[in-house]
């Protein structure tokens, strides 16, 4: 069975596109897996001018929705990033619906206008907790979606499950603080080598990921990111997730 809410991101195939294989080219293979929505990662674009129109050529086909993954930042000292006009062009052009971003260094100024006219393009937006102590910490995301309610500005949160531990905080205590901002979830379990947190399957980690899942919105899109080296492991946590949401 299909799961409407499942989302494959495309930190799964880091070692492929690493090796060269675009984006693009793997679609098929992710609508094979029962997949019918995915994350893009502009990170792993190799000629983004040329790549941008077989990703929205080939979405079309598949019958895709896609969301896009940037990694870069709201604010850049306080003030908007000046780059987030060219993303949200780009996710247009790809017909992206959803795109993601961190806060950077927000120091309490939204800059509301600005936000108002980036959400004009159409695209929905949200912010995620990072694994940085400056837009990754419950307090930061508080603070943040905070001010973007009490300002009316249409932005969404991306709760990440697994980066709470790369910052020190409980992905729990997260969870209850922040649900009502959530707007989609990124799931990874976390195991720890050497006493550091690194990114692992689901139920090879230490993480109550279905606990978590129970204390969020049910439904808001999931999406599988971390990485792995082989399609079977995206099977088991698609069969994971499915039995759980």
């Amino acid at each position: 069975m299909m799961n409407g809410r499942l989302v494959l991101n495309f930190l799964v195939y880091a070692d492929r596109v690493a090796n060269g294989e675009l984006q693009g080219e793997l679609l098929q293979e992710i609508a094979d897996l029962g997949f019918t929505q995915v994350e893009i990662r502009r990170e792993y674009f190799q000629n983004i001018d040329e790549e941008i129109p077989v990703i929205k050529s080939e979405a079309e086909r598949l019958q895709m929705k896609l969301f896009y993954s940037v990694p870069d930042e709201v604010y850049v000292d306080g003030k908007i990033n000046p780059k987030l006009g060219q993303y949200l062009t780009e996710a247009q052009q790809m017909g992206v619906k959803h795109i993601k971003w961190n806060t950077g260094d927000f120091n309490g100024d939204l800059h509301e206008e600005e936000l108002k006219a980036l959400l004009d393009k159409g695209v929905e937006i949200s912010i995620e907790n990072d694994q940085t102590q400056t837009s990754g910490t419950i307090k930061a995301i508080d603070s943040y979606m905070k001010a973007i309610k009490k300002a009316g500005v249409n932005i969404g949160y991306v709760y990440d499950l697994g980066n709470w531990r790369f910052v020190g905080e409980d992905e729990l205590e997260a969870a209850e603080l922040l649900k009502d901002y959530v707007h989609y979830i990124h799931v990874k379990d976390v195991r720890y080598e050497d006493k550091k947190p690194v990114a692992a399957g689901l139920d090879h980690g230490e993480i109550n990921w279905r606990k978590v899942l129970q204390l969020l919105p049910q439904d808001v899109p999931v999406a599988i990111e971390y990485p792995t080296t082989a399609n079977t492991e995206i099977l088991e946590a698609k069969k994971l997730l499915e039995a759980e949401i």
